[in-house]
């Protein structure tokens, strides 16, 4: 019986190894020789690369929010994009807001004011684009929970090009800059 168990055991060992040696024969042939279908979607990646070549190019330094109990808060910070090709962000979201504009502040009669930038935020090849109080900012209306300093706030930000970028932003304290609202716009709270 002993000499039966071990004849039985060889023959299982050398079938495992076997089947491992002719899967690995396989698995080496097919990393060789693509095939047709493999050579056929090739073409297509580079798109694929360059749709997200744009948000992993992109990149953003220094992101905060501004404290508040209630009404609009904004985020800030400096977007640098590393590609060879401008970046345009086109809308925000956080779960923070249901409401989401990207702004600019300009000078409209005398006074500073806020606005919807026109074309969104476009961050040049190589290049930054900051966003400050006073300046280009990404404006939240009526939060729904109070931002904290020190609250890590998700956002999202829709590329050009449909891509997408996501960051966490800091809460912070900031006493706000000195800029008025476009005559019009639904804006009520604080200023951003």
């Amino acid at each position: 019986m002993f000499s039966r168990i071990n004849v039985a055991t060889v023959r299982v060992v050398t079938l495992s190894i076997i089947a491992a040696a002719a899967l690995s024969a396989c698995g080496s042939q097919q990393q060789s020789a693509p095939t047709a279908s493999a050579a056929a979607a090739s073409p297509a990646a580079p798109a694929t690369t360059a749709t997200t070549s744009a948000a992993s190019a992109l990149t953003i330094t220094d992101p905060w929010v501004k404290t508040a109990k209630k009404g609009m808060s904004a985020a800030f910070g400096t977007l640098v994009n590393n590609s060879d090709a401008d970046v345009v962000v086109l809308s925000g979201t956080t779960p923070l807001s249901p409401r989401v504009e990207l702004h600019e502040v300009v000078e409209s009669k005398g006074k500073m004011v806020m606005q919807p930038k026109k074309g969104g935020f476009v961050i040049p090849a190589h290049g930054s684009h900051a966003l400050k109080p006073g300046g280009d900012h990404i404006m939240l209306m009526d939060i729904v929970k109070e931002v904290q300093p020190g609250a890590e706030v998700s956002f999202t930000l829709t590329l050009k090009d449909g891509d997408t970028f996501t960051f966490t932003a800091l809460g912070k304290d900031f006493a706000g800059a000195k800029e008025d609202y476009q005559p019009g716009m639904d804006m009520g709270g604080d200023n951003g």
